[in-house]
Formats: structure tokens, C-alpha cells, sequence
């Protein structure tokens, strides 16, 4: 028990629950903010490169296991009922692919919650022999000389290098074993927006690389995106599909963001902190030193967990671009990179489970591979279609059999007793003014959320409301029924005021339109005449709908 006390509290978080509370603080992340649009068809459609990279990372198993025109005669058909759908035998050596992955499943869960244990900087410095302070001033002016970032000596950091090199090497080693999969997405993505390609390591911090990972407060994915932020940034939430799970399109938004707050800071330390604190607490920081513009000057003046977290940066940085210095390599529990997986796009609903057995893949490899299905299912919504990544080889089996796939998955979906979900998107914000007898749970089921949600985006730390207050709420429905007395539901019924004479003007609400912003784009027109020309009681809108207007000059 001593021994565990002593590791949870000499070990700093990569990813602690504190840093993530102060991003879920963050001013900035929930301000309104067009994004800039994804293009699927430009992000996944690259060309697949083949050939391994110029750098250290060795090619993986994959290329070894040949074509599949090469291993087309070894395949041969299950019997019984998977013969019945043309189910193509397993390969050994996919199979001891898929085992080690999911040996490195289990071991990156167990890293998630080791990493999380403790919230403090070491307060004693770990004996580190082939470390001295000396040699660790030298490799990081090293390290400054080569980036954009003010790497500079600090005890604080001393400890905390010292302190991982101690007691978290292995947790380091299955970090640079994910890295080998990561980085390259990461650093193709970085390199198009211009960021330094060292921000990779802030996914670390914020994630330990674990994409479907989910702070207290909400924050998800490997770049921690709370729900605002995330559809400021562009990624959908569905009730089949997390985007802040999606690691190229999450790598996107984050990058964006992250060239946001830079083109406010013009530092990319600052941005880094904005990123974890919000640009307020860092301009207060800015404010409250004198004017100074550098982290380590304002370290003292920004919130305890944004002071730790550029340290926890910079370690993360030391410990990768050192780490052979140190014994450092990465675990070997698996052989696969991302230039070695390529997508297809889905036609029809289907489920990991079918692919599965289609195929040969595992599901754990599947979920691994494709993080932002919530429910192990790729949906195929009439307005959009979805991709699912498979390795290489895996491709060419999917587009062989992928007939027999759909037809095997309208076959399972026709047995289903329970439908599945209905697919539906969460993509409006509204404000809901607290009426007398409202409590958190009503509010919850009348817009088909739950209580602990609404908590969640208002920072609740208690369910205890009261009238008049104002609550944040991304509705998954809106329930007309629970509202049968209200002044809203009677008040539709009111005789609408005819049209006078004029230019009539049709308009559709879009997301951010008040009353007041519509009635300012039209000469003559006031907030009252579009109540009475629609029958609008109060100055509740909603996305999508149509008013009418009467321009008369």
C-alpha cells in the first residue's frame, strides 16, 4: 500500500483529470465560431503510400504476409453456416496480428488509468544515473535550438524527466509502440496547417493516444474536444458517430484550433496553454506579470494545472526525441502503421460484428481502427456516407466479398427483434429558461438527453435549478407534448396580422438568427412586425424554419 501511495504520488498525469477540467473552463471553446469544412473525400482518399518511411520506424509484419492474389489459393471457404455466406478463411498470420493488437489493447487501458493516478508535480527529484543536470541543460538547448517552442532548463522539469525515466518507462515504451500508427496522421496533418510537427506530443499529454478516450467533463478523443468545441471545429455527433473519436478529423479541428490561438498569442507556447486553459486565463496571466510574453515568466501567474502542463509537454518531448539515450524503444506487441491501413466507403448499414465474420478481422482490431462508431456500427444515413479502415490486405477481401457482406447484413438486420437506434444528429444549441415547477430530470426527457449531460454543458455541479435561470442544451428531440399549457403552444394559435403591401420576403432561420439580427438586415422591418407577420409569441427560433417578411422600401 506504501509502495502505491509513493507511485500515485510521485507520477504526473500525461493526461490528468485536472488539465481536462480546465479545458472544460475554457471560455474560448465554447464561443461561437464558423468552421472551416472537412472534405472527407480530400482527407481519405489520399494516395496510400507503400513504401516505408525514410525514418527510423521499421515496415511492419504486413508486407510479409504478401498479396492477396499471392494468398488467394490458401483461402479456403468455411463450412456449415458461414460457407452459406461466402465466408473467407482466416490467415495464421492475421491472426497473431489481431492477437498482438489486442494485446495492446488491454495494455494501452491499463496505461489510461496507471498515467491518471496522480496530480502533483514529483516533489523529490528521482535518481537517474545517465542523466545529470548538466548533460540535460545541454540536450535541451538542444532541443530549443531545433524547435519553435523556448525549451529551457527547470528544476520542475528536471524532476518530472527523472521521475518518467524512473518509474513510467514501459508506459513510455507502449506510448511509442501507438506512436509508430499516430505520428505519421499526425504529422501529415500538421505539416498541411503549418504547425510545428512537434505538436504531436501534445496528443500524449491529452490522451495518452487513446482515441476514444472521455474526461469527467465531457472532453473525448485524442485531442480531449469537449462537445462545443467540437462543433464549432466542425465534428458531428450523432447517435452513431463521435467525429472527436475520428483520429484524422480530430487531428484536423485540433489543428485548427490550435492555429487559432496561435494567430491570437503569435507564441506557440501560449497557444499550447490557450489550448489546455482557454486565451483568458492567459491573457490575465499576461496582464497580471507586467506584460511579459513568455510561458516561463507567466508560469506563476496561470492556473495551477496550465502551469504544469507545458512541463508535461516538454518531458513528453525529451523522453521521444532522447529516448534511445535512455533505453527507450518501442514495445513490440504489434507490427502495423497507418500508411499500411487504407478505407472504403460504405454502402449500407453494417455492424463490426458482420464485417467480423466476413472477413476474418477481429472486432477489437476494428474498434481500434475505427473509434468514432459508438455502437460498433457504421450507419448509412440518406444524406451521407462513411468510411470504415481496414489494413491493406484486409481491403481487398472486403471489395471481393462485399456483395455477400451487405447481403449478409440485410439477412441479420431482418432477424433483429429491436430495431436499431435511430440515427439521428445532435447539431442545434439552445438556451431553455427554467420555468416553475422545472427540475433537471423533466428538462432531460423533454429534449431526449440526460441529466447528467445537462450538468455536463452547464457546469453543474448539483442538480438543484431555479426559475429564470438559463440552461445550455444540445436537444436530441423536442417534446410538444410536455408542453401542452405552455404560452408557446397556445400562442401559435393566434390570428396572424396580413402582409401589407410590399416586396414579400421569404427567410430560413439559420443557426445563430435572433428576431433582432434577421430584422437588422431589412430596411423597415422590426422585431414586432415579424412576430405579428408569423405568429411568433417570444423570440424562440428554430434552425431551418421559414418566416416571411415585408420589405416596403
Amino acid at each position: 500500500m506504501v509502495k502505491l501511495k509513493k507511485i500515485l504520488y510521485t507520477g504526473l498525469l500525461l493526461w490528468s483529470g485536472v488539465n481536462l477540467y480546465a479545458q472544460d473552463s475554457t471560455p474560448y471553446k465554447n464561443e461561437s465560431k464558423t468552421p472551416a469544412p472537412v472534405v472527407r473525400d480530400t482527407i481519405f482518399l489520399e494516395p496510400v503510400k507503400k513504401e516505408a518511411p525514410s525514418d527510423s520506424l521499421a515496415v511492419a509484419s504486413f508486407a510479409d504476409s504478401g498479396s492477396i492474389a499471392e494468398e488467394a489459393d490458401s483461402l479456403a471457404l468455411h463450412q456449415g453456416e458461414a460457407g452459406m455466406h461466402g465466408l473467407l478463411s482466416d490467415d495464421p498470420k492475421w491472426k497473431e496480428i489481431d492477437r498482438k493488437w489486442m494485446a495492446l489493447v488491454r495494455a494501452s487501458m491499463e496505461e489510461d488509468s496507471l498515467i491518471s493516478a496522480g496530480e502533483e508535480l514529483p516533489a523529490t527529484e528521482a535518481v537517474v544515473e545517465e542523466l545529470s543536470t548538466d548533460l540535460l541543460k545541454e540536450r535541451l538547448r538542444e532541443l530549443d535550438s531545433r524547435t519553435p517552442f523556448h525549451i529551457t532548463y527547470n528544476p520542475d522539469l528536471e524532476r518530472l524527466i527523472k521521475d518518467y525515466l524512473k518509474n513510467r518507462k514501459e508506459v513510455f515504451m507502449n506510448l511509442m509502440a501507438k506512436a509508430k500508427y499516430y505520428f505519421p496522421l499526425f504529422e501529415q496533418t500538421l505539416d498541411k496547417y503549418d504547425i510545428p510537427l512537434e505538436v504531436k506530443y501534445l496528443a500524449i499529454v491529452e490522451s495518452a493516444l487513446k482515441p476514444t478516450a472521455r474526461s469527467r467533463a465531457g472532453a473525448t478523443g485524442l485531442w480531449q474536444f469537449m462537445f462545443g468545441t467540437g462543433r464549432q471545429y466542425g465534428l458531428k455527433i450523432s447517435s452513431y458517430v463521435d467525429e472527436r473519436q475520428d483520429p484524422l478529423l480530430a487531428t484536423d479541428a485540433a489543428c485548427r484550433y490550435i492555429e487559432d490561438l496561435h494567430d491570437i498569442f503569435g507564441d506557440w507556447d501560449l497557444a499550447l496553454a490557450a489550448y489546455n486553459s482557454g486565451p483568458g486565463n492567459v491573457t490575465k496571466a499576461i496582464r497580471r506579470s507586467g506584460g511579459y510574453k513568455n510561458y516561463w515568466n507567466l508560469r506563476m501567474f496561470l492556473p495551477r494545472e496550465t502551469a504544469g502542463y507545458l512541463p508535461i509537454f516538454y518531458a513528453t518531448m525529451y523522453l521521444f526525441e532522447f529516448g534511445d539515450s535512455h533505453g527507450l524503444h518501442p514495445s513490440d506487441q504489434f507490427d502495423i502503421h497507418y500508411y499500411e491501413t487504407d478505407t472504403v466507403w460504405v454502402k449500407h448499414l453494417i455492424t463490426f460484428d458482420q464485417i467480423e465474420k466476413k472477413t476474418g478481422i477481429s472486432a477489437e482490431l476494428l474498434r481500434f481502427l475505427n473509434p468514432a462508431y459508438k455502437l460498433e456500427i457504421i450507419p448509412k444515413p440518406h444524406d451521407r456516407t462513411y468510411h470504415l479502415v481496414l489494413p491493406v490486405d484486409y481491403v481487398g477481401i472486403f471489395v471481393q466479398n462485399e456483395e455477400a457482406i451487405y447481403a449478409y447484413a440485410a439477412e441479420e438486420e431482418a432477424k433483429r427483434e429491436k430495431p436499431l437506434p435511430k440515427y439521428a444528429e445532435i447539431n442545434q444549441r439552445i438556451r431553455y429558461r427554467v420555468r416553475k415547477g422545472d427540475y433537471l430530470g423533466k428538462i432531460a426527457r423533454k429534449f431526449g438527453v440526460s441529466v447528467r449531460s445537462i450538468k455536463r454543458w452547464n457546469h453543474l455541479r448539483s442538480s438543484r435549478i431555479r426559475v429564470g435561470q438559463r440552461l445550455t442544451i444540445y436537444p436530441r428531440r423536442f417534446n410538444f407534448s410536455a408542453q401542452k399549457t405552455s404560452p408557446q403552444k397556445t400562442s401559435v394559435k393566434k390570428k396572424i396580422k396580413p402582409l401589407p403591401k410590399g416586396k414579400v420576403i421569404t427567410y430560413k432561420i439559420k443557426e445563430g438568427d435572433s428576431l433582432w439580427s434577421i430584422a437588422q438586415q431589412f430596411e423597415g422591418v422590426s422585431v414586432q412586425n415579424l412576430r405579428e407577420w408569423n405568429g411568433i409569441w417570444g423570440n424562440k427560433l428554430q434552425v431551418g424554419q421559414t418566416i416571411r417578411l415585408v420589405q416596403s422600401k
